[in-house]
């Protein structure tokens, strides 16, 4: 297969559309984060606990999972145009309740409903789908997802100096505020300047709103299955925040949230049902239509070790370093963001390598290093800190080029659907998230990195059962003619 080649310093066509999506991804992940760096000033303002900031921390994921699913769906009948316009106007303006909020209560609602925002991802994979052939979509999606991460060291590289720039003891809210204001503008430029599909291209939506299509029984049954651990996650997310953990809220409230999660699960089901009674009615979908759930469910549980373990690592990885080599705040945060600056170059190199020697092939490759990665950082409070970072490095390497490798095989499953497939597989991401943060709070730090490991190494196991995306996708178009789409 021969490589790809993306003139990347271009502005037109689909080099256009790759710039201004990446563009959009990395402004919602500066608006995602943008507490983060600030989060001291904001302590002194509102006089919080550590169990308080630690639940802002928490509740800024909560609703990530969800919404996810729901955007996936929305993007796929909608298109990605508009949604990630309506995406970033919202953001933007929540972006202004958080810095205009007076009490912790304010505060807390704020970023619970900023979660949102990270859902952004989910689109930019839809649209960067449309726009490029199968032998270089892989790459360009490391692209979108891999320079759009950088939001967050942006945000913690910039936000302290434009809150210093403007003093004061408001300074974090005119900081923060300016984020509204440049998601907000990007807003109407994205809506300008980006389409949906390159001119003649169709569209092509699914047939049905509120849950995914299958095309088979066996099928059906493994949707519903992966109904279970997204629900799971989001209990112990709330868990976390009852009386038993940051006492956020009162255990009335848990047991209502609760309630309210078995409610949704029972919906999502009843969704799954209601979209695919053709399929328990024995109806046979023809050949040409079909795909494998399984491709969906295999990338997910790739997705959760990946992106989630990468979500949990940044999570603890500085406060590590300063408390086992002693090191100040500064250093132990500049060793720590190591983990995340690789996404720069990492995700698309990811997407490129599957692009060129195959997605399976490379599947595997970084599940190994990610076994090896994460069994080496089990041992670093025994070796000095160079190599302790060097390890650290060489797995973010593995970790961020597994996150590119998944996504550059989701857009070639089903067209119509690959909102829907993206949205699952990014909310596994938060479940593989909220599952190892859950264990951190458990066991050491150590233990805590064999576990992603041994989490790893059954995902390999698993990635086997991927079938290598041939040949050709089938989609149906608006006048009832088959169009065929190549996939590899």
């Amino acid at each position: 297969m021969s490589s790809p080649k993306l003139n990347l310093l271009s502005f037109s066509g689909n080099i256009r559309i790759l710039h201004l999506s990446w563009i959009a991804f990395f402004i919602s992940f500066v608006v995602w984060f943008n507490h983060a760096p600030l989060l001291a000033p904001i302590r002194d303002t509102f006089q919080l606990t550590e169990g308080q900031v630690k639940a802002l921390l928490t509740l800024n994921v909560a609703l990530t999972i969800p919404v996810r699913i729901l955007i996936g769906m929305l993007v796929d009948k909608f298109g990605p145009r508009v949604m990630y316009s309506v995406l970033l106007a919202i953001c933007g303006g929540l972006c202004f309740f958080f810095a205009l909020a007076e009490t912790y209560q304010q505060l807390a609602l704020a970023r619970l409903l900023l979660g949102c925002v990270g859902a952004g991802f989910v689109i930019g994979i839809r649209l960067i789908s449309e726009w490029f052939p199968a032998k270089q979509v892989g790459f360009a999606e490391g692209i979108y997802g891999g320079w759009g991460n950088f939001g967050s060291a942006a945000a913690a590289l910039s936000l302290p100096a434009l809150a210093l720039a403007f003093g004061g003891k408001d300074a974090w809210r005119w900081a923060v505020g300016v984020t509204g204001v440049i998601s907000i503008i990007y807003s109407v430029i994205f809506y300008a300047m980006a389409r949906d599909t390159p001119k003649g291209s169709t569209y092509f939506r699914p047939k049905k709103l509120g849950a995914m299509e299958v095309t088979s029984k066996g099928d059906f049954w493994l949707y519903i299955l992966l109904q279970v651990p997204m629900t799971a996650a989001l209990m112990v997310l709330t868990w976390k925040l009852s009386p038993a953990g940051f006492k956020l809220i009162d255990q009335t409230t848990t047991n209502l949230v609760y309630v309210a999660l078995l409610a949704l699960f029972t919906w999502n089901v009843w969704q799954v049902i209601s979209v695919n009674r053709n399929i328990l009615a024995g109806e046979v979908v023809p050949e040409i239509h079909r795909y494998k759930f399984k491709q969906v469910a295999i990338l997910s549980a790739a997705y959760a070790i990946a992106f989630g373990s990468e979500i949990a690592v940044v999570s603890m990885l500085p406060l590590y370093f300063k408390d086992m080599y002693g090191l100040s705040l500064v250093q132990a945060g500049l060793v720590g963001s190591s983990f995340a600056i690789m996404n720069l170059i990492a995700r698309p190199a990811g997407g490129l390598i599957s692009d060129r020697i195959g997605r399976k092939r490379t599947m595997s490759i970084v599940m190994v290093g990610i076994t090896c990665g994460y069994f080496g950082m089990s041992f670093m409070g025994q070796w000095p800190l160079w190599a302790a970072v060097t390890v650290t490095v060489i797995n973010s390497f593995f970790v961020q080029a597994g996150c590119g490798a998944v996504y550059g095989i989701i857009p070639l499953i089903k067209r119509r659907l690959t909102g829907q497939i993206a949205g699952m597989s990014g909310a596994y991401g938060n479940v593989g998230s909220a599952v190892f943060l859950t264990v951190l709070s458990f066991v050491t730090p150590s233990v805590f990195f064999l576990v992603i490991a041994a989490s790893a190494l059954v995902v390999l196991g698993i990635v086997q059962l991927l079938d290598e995306p041939s040949g050709q996708m089938a989609e149906v178009m608006p006048d009832g003619s088959v169009q065929m789409i190549d996939v590899a």
